[in-house]
């Protein structure tokens, strides 16, 4: 199976070692991975800022980079879910519609896809989720409190496969990092103050190491918990399910 890894431009600058986990991982379960080395951002900071117009020709490059992979796949619900939702203001070429039906999230791609039932991870720590916005609710990767509908809750499916993992029972289980992309630089106060209320709650429950989907969310939890001092270790999902060590 040709898989097309794709990696937001956070993890590229500042976090290879997820990109690198991702890359391990999915030659594990036996994927052909190629890498378009000319990839760039999905768009989703011009976005945000209202530059989108500014974005449809990074929107037009990545679809042609990935247009001779049958799947596409990130370290990013976010990403993908603005590559899904939010590639719908450009002509919808042939390359278009391919990248938006065929991007997959990582551990989307692990569940609906591969349909894995066994990891060789281990990974002996208490460990909190931190469940992103667009996951939560864009990408539907687990449930959120406010639905009464089954969801597949596939972010718990996948760490319940790494042995010694304990998941945390949050008091605040769904709520928002206060990241936001941009919004963290346009309002810098209510964004700290969210990331403090959520660093809060995982220390409150005995959280030995933080982890999520999104390293975008993770990055602005790890700044707070520098600053103040305190904190669990911060871990993307890729490298727990990969069995990386601490």
């Amino acid at each position: 199976m040709r898989v097309g890894l794709f990696i937001p431009c956070y993890i590229d600058q500042f976090f290879p070692e997820v990109g690198i986990a991702t890359l391990q991982l999915l030659e594990k379960q036996g994927c052909e991975v190629v890498f378009p080395e000319k990839q760039t951002c999905c768009g989703q900071p011009m976005a945000n800022t209202g530059m989108e117009q500014e974005g449809k020709k990074i929107y037009a490059d990545l679809a042609e980079l990935f247009s001779d992979c049958k799947y596409i796949v990130g370290p990013s619900p976010s990403c993908v879910n603005h590559i899904r939702e939010h590639y719908d203001i450009i002509e919808q070429t042939e390359a278009i519609r391919h990248l938006r039906k065929n991007a997959y999230d990582l551990v989307e791609f692990l569940v609906d896809v591969l349909k894995i039932d066994h990891l060789d991870a281990s990974f002996p720590y208490k460990v909190g989720l931190h469940r992103s916005c667009h996951g939560l609710r864009g990408m539907h990767l687990s449930k959120p409190s406010e639905l009464m509908c089954d969801i597949p809750l596939k972010w718990e499916k996948v760490l319940g496969l790494v042995e010694g993992v304990e998941l945390a029972k949050l008091n605040r289980s769904d709520e928002c990092c206060g990241f936001g992309g941009t919004f963290a630089v346009a309002e810098e106060a209510v964004s700290v103050k969210m990331g403090k209320d959520r660093l809060a709650d995982h220390l409150a429950n005995g959280v030995e190491v933080l982890t999520s989907g999104d390293m975008s969310c993770l990055m602005h939890l790890q700044g707070i918990a520098g600053r103040q001092k305190s904190g669990p270790r911060i871990v993307h999902l890729a490298n727990i399910l990969n069995g990386d060590k601490l």
